[in-house]
């Protein structure tokens, strides 16, 4: 096999485009679920609306993207206020079941064959990213970084604008989760009714919270979708909400630093098990499986390390136990 092919892709995955996006993500979750207790099962779907919502406007309209973002984020927004409505003043499940039922109804809606002349349907949107790279400083052909981190301009450009607004949000949850505002959602995480008692909105600031967290994952589905130069609806699954959950929950719930942690250790895990299974069969060390099959196990694997992970440390790396406890009314 070939360990240092195995190891430049395992290595160069810790940065690259998706885990940019399920750091923004997974940051975004974390303000909702983390500091707040909002169980939000359905940040796909403000993925998807941003994305949809920059990439329309440019195809279809002939805006510059910037006009594009604004209107993605206006959706979002629009998306985040129309869940939290009828489901705030609720217990947190109904939230997590709105979520995701309104997760998998947008995904659907871009692509039927009805809406196809404005979302494209299930070939997606292509073409809406050349003013993105126009403002690309960087020399397209040539080569950025050093070892496995070595890209072309314009691959290190969308890294750079990625990790950028990553370190961005970064500062921002950290200085707000200090502020008296952080500080009263950690008491509505801890107990709503005390917080009520003592004269606070529990529901508005409920709300804050989730826009907040919708914004950041509007960004996600900024740079996905022009780190790609294309969207298409399967992209906003629910299986990136679940992963999105999946990496803040190893590197630590209600941490700032958990979601970029978890982000890259589990992104690191995931291309790791991928690259060595698939040279294993091809060089016929394992044969019970082809590399289809390797995919698949591939899975299974991440799967049953993360059931080890909520056995022995279910708080993550960076966490705490309580940190994860919800309130369930």
């Amino acid at each position: 096999m070939d360990w240092s092919f195995i190891y430049n892709v395992s290595a160069s995955s810790i940065i690259e485009l998706e885990t940019v996006v399920f750091c923004l993500a997974a940051i975004g979750i974390n303000v909702q679920f983390g500091y707040t207790g909002l169980l939000n099962f359905g940040q796909s779907a403000f993925l998807g609306v941003a994305a949809y919502g920059m990439a329309s406007m440019v195809v279809l309209v002939g805006t510059p993207f910037w006009v594009g973002i604004l209107v993605g984020l206006v959706a979002s927004a629009v998306l985040a206020v129309l869940l939290g409505i009828p489901t705030l003043r609720l217990r947190a499940d109904y939230l997590a079941i709105v979520t995701i039922a309104a997760a998998e109804i947008i995904r659907l809606l871009v692509r039927s064959v009805t809406l196809r002349d404005y979302f494209g349907g299930s070939d997606g949107i292509q073409d809406f990213s050349g003013g993105f790279f126009a403002l690309n400083p960087l020399t397209a052909d040539a080569q950025y970084g050093f070892g496995p981190w070595r890209y072309n301009g314009r691959d290190a450009w969308v890294l750079l604008v990625g990790w950028t607004i990553v370190v961005l949000f970064t500062l921002l949850v950290f200085l707000l989760m200090r502020s008296p505002w952080g500080r009263v959602l950690k008491a509505i995480r801890e107990d709503e009714d005390a917080v009520r008692s003592l004269g606070k909105n529990v529901y508005w600031f409920k709300m804050q919270s989730l826009l907040l967290g919708a914004m950041i994952g509007a960004f996600a589905g900024f740079i996905y979708a022009l780190g790609r130069s294309a969207i298409q609806p399967d992209q906003f699954s629910t299986n990136l909400t679940f992963f999105a959950y999946a990496m803040l929950i190893l590197g630590g719930a209600a941490r700032v630093f958990g979601p970029i942690i978890g982000a890259m250790i589990f992104w690191f895990v995931f291309q790791f098990s991928d690259t060595l299974l698939t040279e294993a069969v091809q060089a016929k060390y394992i044969t019970f499986i082809d590399s289809t099959q390797a995919l698949q196990v591939k899975v299974v694997i991440v799967g049953v390390a993360l059931m080890l992970l909520m056995i022995f440390r279910p708080q993550g790396i960076l966490g705490d136990r309580k940190e994860i406890a919800l309130d369930g009314r």
